[in-house]
Protein backbone atom coordinates (compact mmCIF):
# COMPACT_ATOMS: atom_id res chain seq x y z
CA UNK A 1 0.00 0.00 0.00
CA UNK A 2 1.66 3.13 -1.29
CA UNK A 3 2.28 5.57 1.95
CA UNK A 4 -0.14 8.57 0.58
CA UNK A 5 -2.83 5.54 1.02
CA UNK A 6 -1.68 4.43 4.11
CA UNK A 7 -1.80 7.39 5.53
CA UNK A 8 -5.56 7.95 4.29
CA UNK A 9 -6.58 4.76 5.64
CA UNK A 10 -5.32 6.13 8.81
CA UNK A 11 -7.04 9.16 8.76
CA UNK A 12 -9.86 7.14 7.96
CA UNK A 13 -9.82 4.99 10.99
CA UNK A 14 -9.19 7.55 13.30
CA UNK A 15 -12.13 9.77 11.78
CA UNK A 16 -14.41 6.95 12.05
CA UNK A 17 -14.02 6.14 15.20
CA UNK A 18 -14.78 9.99 16.35
CA UNK A 19 -18.11 9.37 13.87
CA UNK A 20 -19.11 6.45 15.85
CA UNK A 21 -18.40 8.28 19.41
CA UNK A 22 -20.21 11.71 18.29
CA UNK A 23 -23.43 9.68 17.06
CA UNK A 24 -23.36 7.42 20.95
CA UNK A 25 -22.55 10.93 22.38
CA UNK A 26 -25.38 12.97 20.77
CA UNK A 27 -27.96 9.75 21.12
CA UNK A 28 -27.01 9.94 25.07
CA UNK A 29 -28.46 13.98 25.09
CA UNK A 30 -31.00 13.35 23.26
CA UNK A 31 -32.79 10.49 25.05
CA UNK A 32 -32.03 12.47 28.15
CA UNK A 33 -32.05 11.15 31.39
CA UNK A 34 -34.45 9.61 34.39
CA UNK A 35 -34.37 11.00 37.72
CA UNK A 36 -36.52 9.67 40.94
CA UNK A 37 -38.67 12.40 42.84
CA UNK A 38 -39.22 11.96 46.13
CA UNK A 39 -42.08 13.28 48.46
CA UNK A 40 -44.31 12.95 51.15
CA UNK A 41 -47.91 12.82 50.56
CA UNK A 42 -50.18 13.54 54.02
CA UNK A 43 -53.12 11.35 54.62
CA UNK A 44 -56.52 12.32 55.39
CA UNK A 45 -55.59 11.02 59.14
CA UNK A 46 -52.45 13.25 59.47
CA UNK A 47 -49.58 10.93 58.58
CA UNK A 48 -46.91 11.72 56.31
CA UNK A 49 -46.63 8.89 53.73
CA UNK A 50 -43.15 9.20 51.33
CA UNK A 51 -43.51 8.45 47.50
CA UNK A 52 -41.47 8.77 44.70
CA UNK A 53 -42.02 9.05 40.70
CA UNK A 54 -39.74 9.35 37.99
CA UNK A 55 -39.05 12.22 36.14
CA UNK A 56 -37.54 12.46 32.29
CA UNK A 57 -35.39 15.30 31.74
CA UNK A 58 -32.99 16.45 29.36
CA UNK A 59 -29.75 14.92 28.81
CA UNK A 60 -26.15 16.56 30.55
CA UNK A 61 -25.16 18.98 27.70
CA UNK A 62 -21.28 17.97 28.23
CA UNK A 63 -22.40 14.48 26.16
CA UNK A 64 -23.87 17.06 23.42
CA UNK A 65 -20.47 19.28 23.53
CA UNK A 66 -18.30 16.06 23.39
CA UNK A 67 -20.60 14.83 20.45
CA UNK A 68 -19.59 18.19 18.55
CA UNK A 69 -16.03 17.88 19.25
CA UNK A 70 -16.19 14.55 18.00
CA UNK A 71 -18.15 15.51 14.94
CA UNK A 72 -15.74 17.88 13.74
CA UNK A 73 -12.54 16.24 14.51
CA UNK A 74 -14.43 13.24 12.69
CA UNK A 75 -14.85 15.83 9.57
CA UNK A 76 -10.99 17.02 9.70
CA UNK A 77 -9.73 13.49 9.76
CA UNK A 78 -12.27 12.15 7.03
CA UNK A 79 -11.41 15.08 4.93
CA UNK A 80 -7.66 14.44 5.44
CA UNK A 81 -8.27 11.11 4.32
CA UNK A 82 -9.55 12.24 0.91
CA UNK A 83 -7.09 14.80 0.62
CA UNK A 84 -4.79 12.14 0.46
CA UNK A 85 -6.39 9.72 -1.28
CA UNK A 86 -6.65 12.49 -4.22
CA UNK A 87 -2.78 12.97 -3.98
CA UNK A 88 -2.00 9.55 -4.17
CA UNK A 89 -4.83 8.90 -6.64
CA UNK A 90 -3.97 11.89 -9.13
CA UNK A 91 -7.58 12.63 -9.63
CA UNK A 92 -10.35 13.01 -7.29
CA UNK A 93 -11.17 10.14 -5.30
CA UNK A 94 -15.12 9.28 -6.37
CA UNK A 95 -14.19 6.25 -8.11
CA UNK A 96 -15.84 3.24 -6.04
CA UNK A 97 -17.98 3.02 -3.00
CA UNK A 98 -14.91 2.68 -0.45
CA UNK A 99 -14.58 6.60 -1.44
CA UNK A 100 -17.81 7.46 -2.85
CA UNK A 101 -19.34 6.50 1.06
CA UNK A 102 -16.62 8.48 3.01
CA UNK A 103 -17.50 11.77 0.64
CA UNK A 104 -20.84 11.04 1.55
CA UNK A 105 -19.56 10.94 5.69
CA UNK A 106 -17.38 14.21 5.21
CA UNK A 107 -20.57 15.97 4.08
CA UNK A 108 -23.25 14.35 6.63
CA UNK A 109 -20.68 15.76 9.53
CA UNK A 110 -20.18 19.16 7.58
CA UNK A 111 -23.45 19.74 7.35
CA UNK A 112 -24.13 17.99 11.24
CA UNK A 113 -22.19 21.20 12.07
CA UNK A 114 -24.31 23.82 10.13
CA UNK A 115 -27.55 23.23 11.10
CA UNK A 116 -26.43 22.83 14.56
CA UNK A 117 -25.11 26.14 14.35
CA UNK A 118 -27.95 27.89 12.65
CA UNK A 119 -30.63 26.53 14.83
CA UNK A 120 -28.47 25.53 18.28
CA UNK A 121 -30.28 22.36 17.74
CA UNK A 122 -27.76 19.46 19.13
CA UNK A 123 -30.63 16.60 18.87
CA UNK A 124 -30.45 16.62 15.40
CA UNK A 125 -26.70 14.81 15.99
CA UNK A 126 -28.74 11.69 17.18
CA UNK A 127 -30.05 10.87 13.79
CA UNK A 128 -28.04 12.28 11.55
CA UNK A 129 -24.47 11.16 13.18
CA UNK A 130 -26.01 7.65 13.54
CA UNK A 131 -26.85 8.01 10.03
CA UNK A 132 -22.72 8.59 9.28
CA UNK A 133 -21.76 6.32 11.92
CA UNK A 134 -23.51 3.39 10.10
CA UNK A 135 -21.85 4.10 6.70
CA UNK A 136 -18.50 4.00 8.42
CA UNK A 137 -19.51 0.49 9.73
CA UNK A 138 -20.43 -0.26 6.09
CA UNK A 139 -17.24 1.14 4.76
CA UNK A 140 -15.36 -0.98 7.24
CA UNK A 141 -16.65 -4.20 5.34
CA UNK A 142 -15.81 -3.78 1.89
CA UNK A 143 -13.14 -5.75 0.52
CA UNK A 144 -9.64 -4.92 1.60
CA UNK A 145 -9.11 -3.88 -2.09
CA UNK A 146 -11.06 -1.08 -2.48
CA UNK A 147 -8.86 0.51 -0.24
CA UNK A 148 -5.80 0.23 -2.48
CA UNK A 149 -5.96 2.73 -5.76
CA UNK A 150 -6.02 1.37 -8.97
CA UNK A 151 -6.11 3.04 -12.49
CA UNK A 152 -9.52 4.33 -13.72
CA UNK A 153 -11.94 2.50 -15.96
CA UNK A 154 -11.98 3.82 -19.35
CA UNK A 155 -15.86 5.01 -18.51
CA UNK A 156 -14.68 6.75 -15.39
CA UNK A 157 -12.29 8.90 -17.26
CA UNK A 158 -13.94 11.93 -17.84
CA UNK A 159 -12.27 13.74 -15.06
CA UNK A 160 -13.96 17.20 -15.94
CA UNK A 161 -17.49 15.47 -15.32
CA UNK A 162 -16.81 12.74 -12.58
CA UNK A 163 -16.25 15.19 -9.32
CA UNK A 164 -19.03 17.19 -10.03
CA UNK A 165 -21.06 14.74 -10.75
CA UNK A 166 -20.92 12.01 -8.66
CA UNK A 167 -19.82 14.51 -5.74
CA UNK A 168 -22.81 16.47 -5.99
CA UNK A 169 -24.80 13.08 -5.02
CA UNK A 170 -22.92 12.30 -2.41
CA UNK A 171 -23.47 16.11 -1.22
CA UNK A 172 -27.42 16.03 -1.74
CA UNK A 173 -27.30 12.40 0.26
CA UNK A 174 -25.96 14.49 3.22
CA UNK A 175 -28.71 17.02 2.94
CA UNK A 176 -31.61 14.28 2.50
CA UNK A 177 -30.16 12.26 6.17
CA UNK A 178 -30.58 15.88 7.85
CA UNK A 179 -34.08 16.50 6.26
CA UNK A 180 -34.67 12.96 7.67
CA UNK A 181 -33.40 13.39 11.13
CA UNK A 182 -35.54 16.34 11.70
CA UNK A 183 -38.37 14.48 10.51
CA UNK A 184 -37.99 11.64 13.03
CA UNK A 185 -37.31 14.43 15.83
CA UNK A 186 -40.57 16.53 14.43
CA UNK A 187 -42.50 12.75 14.80
CA UNK A 188 -41.49 11.73 18.11
CA UNK A 189 -41.68 15.94 19.15
CA UNK A 190 -45.50 15.88 17.83
CA UNK A 191 -46.23 12.21 19.43
CA UNK A 192 -44.86 12.73 23.03
CA UNK A 193 -44.26 16.22 23.70
CA UNK A 194 -40.78 15.72 24.90
CA UNK A 195 -39.74 19.23 26.50
CA UNK A 196 -36.19 19.21 25.74
CA UNK A 197 -36.44 18.52 21.86
CA UNK A 198 -36.66 21.64 19.68
CA UNK A 199 -39.80 22.95 18.98
CA UNK A 200 -41.66 20.69 16.08
CA UNK A 201 -42.27 24.21 13.98
CA UNK A 202 -38.15 24.71 14.47
CA UNK A 203 -38.05 21.07 13.08
CA UNK A 204 -39.86 20.97 10.34
CA UNK A 205 -37.64 24.38 8.63
CA UNK A 206 -35.07 22.57 8.97
CA UNK A 207 -36.38 19.70 7.04
CA UNK A 208 -37.17 21.67 4.28
CA UNK A 209 -34.08 24.27 4.82
CA UNK A 210 -32.05 20.88 4.08
CA UNK A 211 -33.88 19.77 0.83
CA UNK A 212 -33.82 23.33 -0.62
CA UNK A 213 -29.92 22.83 -0.39
CA UNK A 214 -29.75 19.38 -1.48
CA UNK A 215 -32.40 19.15 -4.24
CA UNK A 216 -30.35 21.48 -6.42
CA UNK A 217 -27.19 19.40 -6.08
CA UNK A 218 -29.13 16.36 -6.79
CA UNK A 219 -30.63 18.29 -10.31
CA UNK A 220 -27.25 19.09 -10.87
CA UNK A 221 -26.23 15.25 -10.03
CA UNK A 222 -28.74 13.94 -12.50
CA UNK A 223 -28.00 16.44 -15.31
CA UNK A 224 -24.21 15.51 -15.42
CA UNK A 225 -24.76 12.02 -15.34
CA UNK A 226 -26.53 12.40 -18.66
CA UNK A 227 -24.02 14.09 -20.21
CA UNK A 228 -21.41 12.07 -18.77
CA UNK A 229 -23.57 9.07 -20.46
CA UNK A 230 -23.86 10.42 -23.72
CA UNK A 231 -19.88 10.99 -23.86
CA UNK A 232 -19.33 7.20 -22.28
CA UNK A 233 -21.96 5.19 -23.80
CA UNK A 234 -23.27 7.41 -26.78
CA UNK A 235 -26.94 7.75 -25.04
CA UNK A 236 -28.20 10.27 -22.49
CA UNK A 237 -30.49 8.18 -20.71
CA UNK A 238 -30.67 4.27 -20.26
CA UNK A 239 -32.82 3.57 -17.77
CA UNK A 240 -30.26 1.97 -16.13
CA UNK A 241 -31.46 0.90 -12.71
CA UNK A 242 -29.33 3.59 -11.00
CA UNK A 243 -30.42 6.45 -13.15
CA UNK A 244 -34.42 5.22 -12.53
CA UNK A 245 -33.65 5.10 -8.95
CA UNK A 246 -31.84 8.40 -9.02
CA UNK A 247 -34.96 9.73 -10.86
CA UNK A 248 -37.41 8.59 -8.45
CA UNK A 249 -35.78 9.99 -5.85
CA UNK A 250 -35.53 13.22 -7.71
CA UNK A 251 -39.52 12.96 -8.20
CA UNK A 252 -40.26 12.51 -4.61
CA UNK A 253 -38.15 15.44 -3.55
CA UNK A 254 -39.67 17.56 -6.00
CA UNK A 255 -43.55 16.29 -4.91
CA UNK A 256 -42.24 17.48 -1.27
CA UNK A 257 -40.90 20.93 -2.59
CA UNK A 258 -43.88 21.12 -4.65
CA UNK A 259 -46.53 20.24 -1.65
CA UNK A 260 -44.91 22.42 0.79
CA UNK A 261 -44.51 25.29 -1.00
CA UNK A 262 -47.48 25.69 -3.34
CA UNK A 263 -49.98 23.81 -1.08
CA UNK A 264 -49.09 24.29 2.13
CA UNK A 265 -48.13 21.28 3.45
CA UNK A 266 -46.09 21.15 6.59
CA UNK A 267 -45.63 19.37 9.82
CA UNK A 268 -46.48 15.28 9.42
CA UNK A 269 -47.30 15.14 5.99
CA UNK A 270 -44.19 16.62 5.29
CA UNK A 271 -42.26 14.83 7.35
CA UNK A 272 -43.80 11.49 6.05
CA UNK A 273 -42.98 12.49 2.68
CA UNK A 274 -39.42 12.91 3.58
CA UNK A 275 -38.98 10.06 5.20
CA UNK A 276 -40.21 8.09 2.23
CA UNK A 277 -37.85 10.45 0.38
CA UNK A 278 -34.70 8.94 2.44
CA UNK A 279 -36.11 5.52 2.12
CA UNK A 280 -35.76 6.17 -1.75
CA UNK A 281 -32.44 7.68 -1.15
CA UNK A 282 -31.13 4.76 0.29
CA UNK A 283 -32.49 2.26 -2.36
CA UNK A 284 -30.74 4.51 -4.54
CA UNK A 285 -27.41 4.35 -2.88
CA UNK A 286 -27.34 0.73 -2.94
CA UNK A 287 -29.71 -0.60 -5.43
CA UNK A 288 -26.80 -1.45 -7.96
CA UNK A 289 -25.85 -4.61 -5.83
CA UNK A 290 -28.98 -5.94 -6.14
CA UNK A 291 -29.73 -4.95 -9.97
CA UNK A 292 -26.75 -4.49 -11.26
CA UNK A 293 -26.14 -2.05 -14.66
CA UNK A 294 -23.91 0.11 -15.98
CA UNK A 295 -22.93 1.69 -12.86
CA UNK A 296 -22.13 -1.87 -11.18
CA UNK A 297 -18.31 -0.88 -11.59
CA UNK A 298 -16.08 -0.42 -7.86
CA UNK A 299 -19.52 -1.00 -6.36
CA UNK A 300 -21.37 2.23 -6.96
Amino acid sequence: MDGLVRFSFYLFAGGSMAVIGAAVMYIIYAVGRLRVQRAQLTTPGGQSVPTSSLHAEEGPIGYARLGTMLTIFGWLSIGGAIAARWGAAGHFPLSNMYEYSMMFVFWACMFNLIFERMYKVRQLGAIVMTVAALMCLYIWSLPADMREVNPLIPALQANAIMPFHVGSFTLAYATFAVAFGAAILFLIKERTSVAWLPSAEMLDDVGFRAVTIGFPFFTLGLILGSVWAHDAWGVYWSWDPKETSALFTWLVYAVYLHTRTLRGWTGRRSAYVLLFGFAATIFTYYGNYFFGGLHAYGGV
